[in-house]
């Protein structure tokens, strides 16, 4: 595996390269830069302006802008936030812990419900509580997540249950340890169930699709016709149903940190969302580039780490990775 593991790194780098190399393209074709916005300020002298350029080497063409941002962002040196006037990994290693907790709780909801919800409906088709999980997913399917927050936020306003917006509570530094983790428990329900209910909908019918396609196969008319049991019978139909999932799971890796920032906005979450909207309102360009140089390792790791988990689960995947890379 070791053959396989060295050959998805090295293909990574041309894929880091590109995206970032457009990324920069991008936001430097883009008018006007956060140096503009400090020309208008009557205080600060052109001759200041100048050398804030020269110190971060922003009068210098565009590809050894882009080659000596490269260079500091391998040693995860990510620049200078002009916005926050601070270091740009500090800030999103500031920020990442509460996306984080946003993003994981979210999808442990979605995906430790849709595989239960999904093989039990798959196991009862026709039946009423199928014709329910059914209608779940597709009704939830159909809402968009920014409408339900919006939906979950009018009814915390109106009912009081739950705080609206925020991460914590206006009085929280008074607040002993237990209360403290109460109250970010009671503003993480509103985003977290947002994001967990419309992934529970379509994570919920792909499990029942699945389900359902092997339950059709010849390896289960087989294993019935031996008689095994209720219980190894829905061992091999999951483990034959994952794969799918599996393949999945390297894209919930990578949207960790980058699939709550509409709903980190829309509720007012201090997390990687509102941050990176801030960079790019503001044309903080390290900023928004720290951001996008994150993700997209992100991204390659959920990736490989899908890859290694279907050639675990999967027999065939093993073969053919051996045959590919003569292990």
């Amino acid at each position: 595996m070791f053959k396989f593991i060295l050959f998805r790194v090295l293909q990574a780098i041309p894929t880091l390269l590109g995206v970032t190399f457009l990324s920069f393209l991008i936001i430097k074709l883009a008018p006007g830069d956060y140096l503009d916005q400090l020309r208008l300020n009557p205080q600060i002298s052109p001759e200041t302006i100048e050398r804030l350029k020269h110190l971060y080497g922003l009068d210098k063409p565009l590809l050894v802008q882009y080659f000596l941002w490269l260079k500091n962002a391998l040693f995860f040196d990510l620049g200078y936030s002009f916005q926050y006037h601070a270091p740009v990994a500090e800030l999103i290693l500031e920020r990442i812990p509460n996306t984080l907790l946003l993003s994981v709780s979210s999808a442990l909801f979605a995906w430790l419900l849709s595989i239960p919800l999904g093989t039990l409906a798959a196991f009862k088709e026709n039946s009423l509580f199928d014709r329910f999980v059914v209608g779940f997913s597709y009704t939830f399917m159909s809402v968009p997540s920014f409408f339900l927050a919006f939906l979950l936020l009018f009814f915390a306003s109106k009912t009081g249950i739950l705080p609206v917006g925020g991460m914590q509570s206006p009085n929280f530094e008074q607040l002993s340890i237990p209360e403290k983790v109460l109250d970010i428990l009671k503003h993480l329900i509103i985003p977290s169930l947002t994001l967990g209910l419309v992934s529970l909908a379509s994570l919920t019918r792909l499990v029942r699709s699945s389900v359902l396609e092997i339950l059709s196969s010849p390896m289960v008319t087989m294993l019935k016709a031996k008689g095994v049991g209720t219980f190894t019978l829905v061992r091999h139909v999951l483990k034959n149903a994952m794969n799918p999932f599996t393949t999945l799971l390297g894209y919930e890796i990578a949207s960790l940190i980058s699939g709550a920032a509409l709903i980190e906005i829309i509720v007012g979450w201090p997390g990687m969302g509102m941050l990176m909207l801030n960079a790019v309102l503001s044309q903080d360009l390290f900023l928004v580039m720290g951001g996008l140089y994150i993700g997209t390792i992100m991204l390659l790791v959920g990736n490989l780490i899908a890859d290694l988990l279907l050639a675990y689960i999967d027999p065939r995947v093993r073969k053919r990775l051996s045959g590919e890379f003569k292990l």
